[in-house]
Order: C-alpha cells, then sequence, then structure tokens
C-alpha cells in the first residue's frame, strides 16, 4: 500500500497539522495521526479554538471551575487553549525527541489585538512560554512591523517563535533578518541555541485568492491565463531566498553554535477554488527542509492521491519570477496585495479573537447560572469566528 505522507516526508516535508481541540486529543486522535500519519507538529489560531470550544463537552468542567473562580474572561481563555496546547505538546513529545527537537511542535497565537505593539507582543510571548512550559512549543508572532522587533526580542530570550502572516517576499527577508538578529542575541544572553526553534509560516491559498479576483475583474484572456499561478510562484521565490540566507557565512556561525534554521512553513494550504486540485499547494511545494500545515481534509486527501514528484521548487524560480512579470503587465500591484493581505490577515484574527472572548464570556456565565452546558452558549460565536477568520 503506497504511503504518500511517508513519500512526502522523505523528501523533506514535515507534515502539521493545522487544528487542535480537546475531542482530538482526548479521542488519541492526534496521537494516531502522529504514529500513522506521519503528522510531526500542530499549528494552531483563535478561529480553531473558538470551533474546539463549542463543539465539545470535555470543557464544561473547565468552564464551571473558572466560573465558580470568578476567572475574567480573557484570564479564562489563556487556561483553556493553554491547557489543551500543553496537552499537545506532550503527544507530540515522541517527535520532538525523535527529530533533535526540530519537530513535535506545538504552536499558540499571542493575541492578534496587540500585533501592532511589540512590547506587549513580547510580553504575551513570555507570558504563555512559561505557562504552557513545555519545550517543544511555539510562541505564534505576527510578522507586522512591529512583531519584527518582537521576533528577535522573543528568541533572545530563548524562546521558540513561529513567525505567522507572512505573505510577501520583501516582508520574509526581514523575518529571516530578525531570525538571525535573535538568535545571535540569544548566543550573547548565553542561550543554548540547540533548543530555539523557528519556522516562518508563509501564506499561500490566501494570495491566490485575492489575485485571482483581481484578474477575474480585468478580465482578459491574458489575465484569466494567471489565474491559480501566483500564490505557488510568490512561495517558490521565498524558498530561493531562504536558501541564499541559509548557505551564508552569517548563519554558518550560528549552525556552528548549534543553531537550527528557521524553516519555511507553507501555511493557508487548503485549496479555496474547488476549480484548483485539492492537494496542488501541497505537491507544487515538495522541497527539502520545509514544513506544510494542513487541515486534516487535506492530511487525507494528500495520503489518498498526493503525488511525490521530488522537488518541485528549487527549479522553478525563472518559471515563478515569469508569473510576476506576467502578472505585472497585466495591472497586478503585488505591493499593494501583499498590503492588504496582511492588513486583513491581522483583522481577521482580531475578529476570530473577539468571537472566542464572547464565547467563552457565554459558556462562563451559563456556567455560572446553571443555565445548561456552558459549551452550547458559544457555539453561535464559533460560527461566526469561523465565517470571520476563515482557514488558514
Amino acid at each position: 500500500m503506497t504511503d504518500r505522507l511517508g513519500d512526502l516526508t522523505a523528501a523533506g516535508v514535515a507534515v502539521w497539522l493545522d487544528d487542535l481541540s480537546r475531542v482530538r486529543l482526548s479521542s488519541g486522535g492526534l496521537d494516531q495521526l502522529r504514529r500513522e500519519k506521519h503528522v510531526a507538529g500542530v499549528t494552531t489560531n483563535p478561529t480553531i479554538f473558538a470551533k474546539a470550544l463549542s463543539d465539545a463537552d470535555e470543557y464544561n468542567w473547565q468552564l464551571k471551575d473558572l466560573a465558580t473562580r470568578g476567572i475574567e474572561v480573557e484570564e479564562a481563555v489563556r487556561m483553556l487553549t493553554t491547557y489543551d496546547v500543553r496537552w499537545a505538546c506532550d503527544v507530540m513529545r515522541p517527535s520532538y525527541d525523535g527529530s533533535d527537537g526540530v519537530d513535535g511542535r506545538v504552536s499558540i497565537e499571542v493575541d492578534p489585538r496587540v500585533a501592532h505593539d511589540t512590547d506587549k507582543t513580547v510580553a504575551e510571548a513570555k507570558a504563555l512560554w512559561w505557562l504552557v512550559d513545555r519545550p517543544n512549543l511555539f510562541i505564534k508572532i505576527p510578522a507586522t512591523e512591529a512583531g519584527l522587533a518582537a521576533i528577535t526580542a522573543t528568541l533572545a530570550e530563548g524562546i521558540s517563535v513561529n513567525v505567522t502572516l507572512i505573505f510577501g517576499l520583501d516582508r520574509y527577508s526581514a523575518v529571516m533578518e530578525a531570525f538571525l538578529t535573535g538568535l545571535e542575541q540569544a548566543r550573547a544572553n548565553g542561550h543554548d541555541l540547540s533548543v530555539i526553534g523557528s519556522v516562518a509560516s508563509f501564506f499561500v491559498s490566501r494570495v491566490d485568492s485575492e489575485i485571482d479576483k483581481q484578474l477575474d475583474k480585468i478580465g482578459s484572456e491574458e489575465a484569466k491565463a494567471l489565474r491559480g499561478k501566483a500564490a505557488v510562484a510568490n512561495a517558490q521565490l521565498a524558498y530561493e531566498r531562504y536558501t541564499e540566507v541559509f548557505s551564508s557565512d552569517r548563519w554558518q556561525a550560528l549552525a556552528d553554535a548549534g543553531a537550527h534554521p528557521q524553516r519555511p512553513l507553507w501555511a493557508s494550504t487548503s485549496t479555496k477554488n474547488p476549480d484548483y486540485r485539492d492537494v496542488i499547494y501541497v505537491e507544487e511545494l515538495i522541497a527539502p527542509g520545509t514544513v506544510n500545515t494542513m487541515p486534516e481534509s487535506v492530511v487525507t486527501a494528500y495520503a489518498e492521491h498526493g503525488e511525490t514528484r521530488g522537488d518541485t521548487v528549487t527549479g522553478a524560480y525563472e518559471a515563478a519570477r515569469k508569473v510576476f512579470a506576467d502578472l505585472a503587465a497585466v495591472g497586478i500591484d503585488m505591493d499593494d496585495v501583499i498590503a492588504t493581505l496582511e492588513r486583513e490577515g491581522v483583522e481577521k484574527f482580531e475578529a476570530s479573537w473577539g468571537e472566542l472572548l464572547e464565547g467563552v464570556r457565554k459558556s462562563l456565565t451559563a456556567a455560572a447560572q446553571g443555565t445548561g452546558a456552558p459549551n452550547e452558549a458559544a457555539k453561535g460565536n464559533a460560527e461566526a469566528a469561523r465565517r470571520a477568520g476563515g482557514n488558514a
């Protein structure tokens, strides 16, 4: 029987799951994916947590205890989400130990409302780090302008970081610079670089969604012919920059001190357009030293019919550059596209965070008043959060 996910892993792509819930944990489902489907890491976001909290009675006992203690809603959210992430870290610990600390990571995001405040982001990252208290944790920090300085400062404290919401090549280069500077400061601060991990989450399908919309509006045959090509080309050129940075003398000095590279992580890899192959953002982004975080539906689809054709990235740089030249020729302004996607990305996660807070607030109230199962109160808010945030 063909092990397609095993082939993908052997090609250098770490398979991570973009989902988490207490049901998945308590049922053993996450551990099963780790053992049977090569899943080697987990990513989360506010939308995922909002849905998880609304769908399961497993949270009721904790909600009742929090309500009895009079815990405020924001602290309750921290306790609920970090409980799940800590548990997931323990489940993924064999992958962490077996990969020398490279895989087996579980991510939790800082409050997206502080994405434009460096000091608050760093403080939030430090609080989450000690609250979860697991070596295979990643703190997710958005790659905003303020986030760049926070990435450096957080890494300098010896805290592992998943940089999220990267859409453009120039911002990705700035993220890698922030990573290198953070590790240099961590070394100066006496931290062991071998235990500090990082990935750079480069978002994929949302690029096609935005650009395809603009191409449809342009309407020419030349424009229509470019639909579905921008996202893969963008990620391929990001990988080219990755290989350049991580073959530099500057990086080698850190590697000699025990550091692991900041791997590119392909995020937002579920196909939004039903006209496209459901595993296109996996098959077309196979390259050594990368991560692809997928919803379970994409993990399953790849296991059933994904094609691992070797490295589909490093030989495609010139073709990718031509895609962008052609996009410019039909009137696509990539700078505007990237700025729009970053702004909307932060806004969507802020909206999802707000819905998560509101759902937990209702659940705490229901628990305190004894008016039914606490999670019932959150279901409407979770659906609103799903619509606001969408798939990563």
